[in-house]
């Protein structure tokens, strides 16, 4: 497979225009940098655009390597694009791109999968918000997490303390962003784990523990910034609770028909409890993202993770 695409024209989507677009461009150029070093001849970097579709053409493409973190690249649009036009492209297709984005679908799914995940009270556009809040207050008391249902990269996420905090920063995503989850708090180990590979062939890469200073959580500026946070790689959990993990995220993964990458994020109480927050279907690939250092603990270069993100345009 790999061989094969070495005379092909790939190109790195990177940029668009979602509220991730500046992690975007460091993950494609890094990503871009790392197919040069390993010999890809023949590969641009596309800045994706409205007139995305005109550029493909133009340019003569032959593989999409997607590394567009927020729409359009991580919600199924640019998948649909690319199969219409019958181009092979890189990561999970439409299905599990749009699942994996939605915080409100991805609930529901775990749900039925019996995958613990916090439980949350859905505000969409138009609701009355006093009452969703005021459901939310019987469910959870405080504090909760609010964070926009189709938003990365900790966009827009926050922790509400009181009454009138919930209302602010509720009312904020609504305009900023759309629908929102109102989510219970779990007082736990933030931790992630990266998977490479597809169906039967997919596995975990170590898990890694999230320990930030200065921040309240693993929020934007702590996710990319350096200094704010410490990688502890695997985590400092239970075994158990590491497996648990583990299993959860292949199960979800494979369910949604996950391909080639991705990273699934969860809490870890006090108790060893396991929750499932979401799953990152193009997870970043920047010096500071959470996959390429997972992957690095296994004996799994930068470059060769790139490898297994191309290979999954040929699965």
């Amino acid at each position: 497979m790999i061989e094969e695409a070495r005379g092909k024209k790939i190109a790195v989507l990177y940029g668009g225009w979602s509220s991730e677009r500046e992690v975007s461009l460091r993950s494609g150029r890094n990503v871009y940098e790392a197919l040069l070093r390993l010999g890809y001849e023949n590969v641009i970097l596309i800045d994706v655009k409205r007139t995305i579709s005109e550029d493909l053409k133009r340019e003569g493409v032959d593989i999409a390597l997607i590394m567009l973190h927020g729409n359009p690249g991580e919600d199924g649009s640019i998948q649909g694009l690319l199969e219409i036009m019958g181009i092979p492209y890189t990561g999970s297709g439409v299905v599990a791109s749009s699942v994996g984005i939605d915080k409100f679908i991805t609930k529901h799914v775990l749900w039925s999968l019996g995958i613990p995940s916090p439980p949350a009270v859905f505000v969409a556009k138009g609701d009355k918000v006093a009452d969703r809040i005021r459901e939310a207050e019987a469910k959870f008391g405080y504090p909760v997490i609010v964070k926009p249902r189709k938003e990365g990269s900790s966009v827009g996420v926050a922790i509400a303390r009181t009454h009138e905090d919930l209302i602010e920063k509720v009312e904020k995503d609504l305009n900023l962003y759309g629908d929102v989850l109102i989510e219970k708090y779990i007082d736990g180990k933030s931790v992630t784990v990266g998977i490479l590979g597809t169906g039967k062939n997919a596995f975990c890469v170590p898990s890694l523990e999230l320990r930030v200073r200065g921040r309240d959580f693993y929020d934007y500026t702590a996710k990319y910034t350096e200094g704010y946070t410490e990688f502890i790689i695997p985590a400092e959990i239970p075994a158990r609770s590491d497996e648990k993990l583990k299993e959860y995220a292949l199960l979800f993964y494979n369910t949604i028909g996950g391909k080639g990458f991705a990273r699934v994020d969860a809490v870890v109480d006090k108790d060893g409890k396991v929750y499932v927050l979401e799953i990152n279907t193009i997870p970043g690939m920047t010096n500071l993202s959470d996959l390429p250092k997972e992957a690095e603990k296994m004996g799994i270069s930068y470059d060769e993770v790139v490898e297994y993100i191309l290979k999954s345009a040929f699965e």
